[in-house]
């Protein structure tokens, strides 16, 4: 014998009633004994209380929601069995019953728990009644039994306790095995026939009953999911079911938060060892999960992720407290006397405070109980004025394999920290099934996300990217990113998610991702307007872990919100030379933000663009070298224009050429004023360890008074066409040798000018756009270390992009 169970969404619709009947069809053609437990149509359970609240207070509106019930089980008769005369006269005299019942509490104008019960019990009586009629209309013999006849419970109506005993006797010695029994859920009666209600989960309650009384080989509850899931698919849409799991695990999952199942449904299978299976009505062939007391060993450290949304945490404390026995006893004494459910309670070995969590609805009776319990020492002093903490949500890891397992808690710890959540409270049971984190309600999602990718890495790790700046190098980036997507996901389990992206005009954003193929019609479509405060709002609106910001643009505005963009836990990487290199307070600042949120600043791409310049410079200095100097070529740019200017080309058309190849800034004259190389040799310096200024390095440019102030880079190129002469007498001056536009840092002292070079002199072999920074450090003193290749250029800056994408993917994982 089997006892399945279907819920309210299973029998929403006379559509899905069928579905169950197809299911049972093919247990009857393969010769398996069964009977089912129903729950009432979905969502009508809900109406029933509103109608019995509505009439008590002699609200009329409880006819609309009696309607609805007539209505929908008159459609439902009529849908399926339309030929069944004594079926339809029954639900018609169950509305009428109904309506007589309701009308009687009208004019009462009071309900008392156990008329709510009653009201309440038509759902489950009424879906029983055509559910089985439906059954017989399908080639099934079925009858409809009222559970009331059979689970015998107490008078605490609205949650009612089973006489367990009475119940099994009365179901071993009455229930049919000739025919398929269609049983009523979540009622039961008194021993004088009063009817009753099981409380939250009672028809799945009602199916372990009948399970354990009948001795099942398995309890099947078809729900709406494909099983336990390792996570909420809500909150977490990587989340995978489990093949199978133990009943503590169950229990456990259950107790925080896992809706398919509920607590009081194992005890009565697991007392009896009888397997529980959850599976999906939609998807009857999908395997489910499996719940037994020895699951299949496991390799997985944990089974799955589990919270409740929203909890108070309430703090007892103060001296009076330490060494003093019985305090928690008085404590919890005092709570159960309120009645009060306590979800978690942690307390340090100082004995100085106890804190524990308890739902919303309980917060003010549970601090009045305990400011009772506890009414001399507050008045004394002895202990301080209760702490009330609001707007929580209980995280919870579980799984039994956690076990004498070494690190699960340093995963879980590092996970959350690495995406900014804070953890309030912590408690873990000897035991060692479950480790609970107590967080901000408005980072439960990011943290079940966290905890997912953290410790189910067989699945793909999402980064969530952020780009703002969709010239030349985001373009590129986005291309790259489409080209490299599939390669990423085979190779790494890495997924690059694009979830909001922007240029000066608009923003789009999609938790969903966006398309990096088609991203320009996304944009083009878009109808929002780029505001970079409104950006930043809605990324930390969304509050996605693995989060990345990465700003393409040249401008400075973005980069004033960098400070708020790491204070909210999402890296930052860029080629925007601004923030690094404006005053050092802001660069200490954010620097020493990103160390302290556990994220990463990242601006590799703001020297030598795709080149390994500042990751070789900070893995020379954590190994314990030091820097004597340092002397580059740090402009691609202007590498270019010098390794293509001669007698026969003007100045001018090598800067043109330089800008339209897209390697110059925006405006060249932040390259051929040396801006753009003080801004390089500025953060080597301080990534070198040295508290430098702008204004601390010396710098002989390259244009004139005349070319800085042109109103705009036309007029420049204008004024510089005019004195390409005197650049051509420069290059005479130096016949023979190399011109190089040259950073040096000797010491503490930094310097830019343009120098010449004899062509063996290793900065006279440049070619193209390459750039070249010469080390000298107490190592690299013989033989300097030299980094070379191209400093400038989309492509390879896009590149240097996109591998500060992956560092941070690696340390986010």
């Amino acid at each position: 014998m089997r006892i399945l169970k279907f819920g309210g969404s299973s029998v929403a619709t006379p559509e899905r009633i069928l579905q169950i009947v197809a299911i049972a069809q093919k247990y009857t053609a393969d010769t398996i004994a069964f009977s089912i437990v129903f729950s009432a149509f979905g969502g009508l359970t809900d109406v029933l209380l509103r109608a019995g609240k509505q009439a008590a207070a002699r609200d009329t509106s409880y006819k609309t929601a009696l309607a609805e019930y007539a209505s929908r089980h008159r459609a439902t008769a009529y849908t399926l069995v339309p030929n069944d005369a004594e079926t339809i006269a029954s639900v018609e005299e169950y509305i009428q019953n109904l309506s007589e019942i309701l009308h009687g509490i009208a004019l009462l104008g009071e309900l008392s728990a156990r008329s709510s019960d009653l009201v309440v019990s038509f759902g489950e009586r009424g879906a029983c009644l055509i559910i089985a009629a439906a059954f017989r209309a399908n080639g099934i013999a079925a009858q409809c039994v009222d559970a009331r006849d059979l689970v015998r419970t107490d008078a605490n109506y609205g949650a009612a306790k089973v006489d367990i005993a009475t119940t099994y006797q009365k179901i071993a010695a009455d229930f049919s095995r000739t025919t398929t029994n269609i049983v009523t859920g979540f009622i039961g009666a008194t021993a004088d026939g009063v009817t009753t209600t099981l409380g939250r989960g009672g028809s799945d309650y009602t199916a372990a009953l009948f399970a354990a009384a009948l001795d099942a080989e398995v309890l099947e509850i078809w729900t709406d999911v494909s099983g336990v899931l390792t996570a909420d698919p809500r909150r977490v849409p990587t989340a995978f079911p489990i093949p199978e799991m133990s009943y503590a695990e169950a229990m456990e999952m259950s107790h925080f938060g896992a809706k398919v199942i509920y607590p009081p449904t194992i005890q009565p299978v697991l007392q009896k060892n009888i397997p529980l299976r959850i599976l999906n009505t939609f998807a009857p062939s999908d395997a489910g999960t499996l719940i037994t007391n020895q699951p299949t060993p496991s390799e997985q450290p944990i089974k799955g992720i589990s919270s409740i949304s929203q909890i108070s945490l309430i703090t007892l404390e103060g001296s009076g407290m330490v060494g003093v026995p019985g305090t928690a006893s008085r404590l919890f004494g005092s709570l159960a006397q309120a009645k009060i459910n306590v979800i978690l309670i942690t307390q340090g070995s100082s004995e100085h405070s106890i804190t524990f969590a308890v739902m919303p609805d309980d917060t003010q009776r549970a601090q009045n109980a305990a400011e009772e319990g506890f009414e001399y020492e507050l008045k004394t002093g002895l202990i301080e004025p209760l702490r009330i903490e609001t707007e929580l949500s209980v995280v919870a890891v579980i799984g039994e394999n956690m076990k004498a397992r070494t690190g699960i808690a340093g995963k879980l710890f590092g996970a959350l920290g690495k995406n900014g959540v804070n953890i309030i409270a912590i408690a873990q049971g000897s035991s060692e099934l479950n480790i609970s984190t107590i967080v901000p309600r408005r980072d439960e999602t990011k943290a079940l996300q966290a905890l997912h990718e953290g410790f189910f890495t067989t699945e793909t790790t999402i980064l969530h990217l952020y780009i703002v700046g969709v010239g030349l190098i985001g373009k590129t980036l986005l291309r790259q990113l489409a080209q490299q997507a599939d390669f990423l996901k085979q190779t790494r389990r890495l997924e690059l998610r694009v979830v909001g992206f922007a240029n000066s005009k608009k923003m789009v954003f999609d938790t969903n991702g966006i398309d990096t193929n088609t991203w320009e019609a996304r944009l083009a479509e878009a109808r929002t307007t780029m505001n970079m405060k409104d950006f930043v709002t809605k990324m930390q609106a969304l509050n996605l872990p693995n989060s990345v910001f990465i700003d393409n643009t040249a401008n400075a505005v973005v980069p004033s919100f960098y400070e708020q963009i790491l204070n909210a836990s999402i890296s930052v990487s860029t080629p925007n030379k601004i923030a690094a290199s404006s005053e050092y307070a802001l660069y200490h600042r954010l620097k020493s933000i990103a160390n302290r949120k556990g994220v990463l600043f990242l601006f590799e791409t703001n020297v030598g663009a795709g080149l390994p310049v500042l990751t070789t410079l900070n893995d020379l200095i954590q190994s314990g070298d030091r820097i004597r100097s340092i002397e580059g070529v740090l402009s691609g740019t202007l590498s270019f224009i010098f390794n293509n200017f001669d007698v026969t080309t003007p100045f001018s058309e090598v800067v043109r050429e330089a800008h339209r190849r897209g390697y110059t800034e925006p405006d060249p004259r932040e390259d051929l004023s040396g801006a753009d190389v003080r801004r390089k040799l500025l953060i080597l310096a301080r990534e070198a360890g040295l508290a430098l200024e702008a204004d601390d390095i010396k710098i002989d440019g390259l244009l004139s008074e005349a070319a800085l102030a042109a109103k705009d880079v036309n007029s420049f190129f204008k004024v510089l066409e005019n004195e390409n002469a005197l650049y051509l007498q420069k290059l005479n001056e130096n016949e023979g040798k190399i011109l190089r536009f040259v950073a040096s840092l000797q010491g503490e002292t930094a310097s830019i000018g343009l120098r010449a070079f004899e062509p063996q002199h290793p900065f006279a072999s440049l070619s193209g756009s390459d750039n070249m920074i010469v080390f000298e450090t107490d190592r690299y003193c013989d033989r300097p270390l030299v980094i070379r290749g191209p400093g400038a250029g989309a492509e390879v800056t896009a590149a240097g992009v996109f591998a500060e994408i992956i560092r941070i993917a690696s340390f986010l994982s």
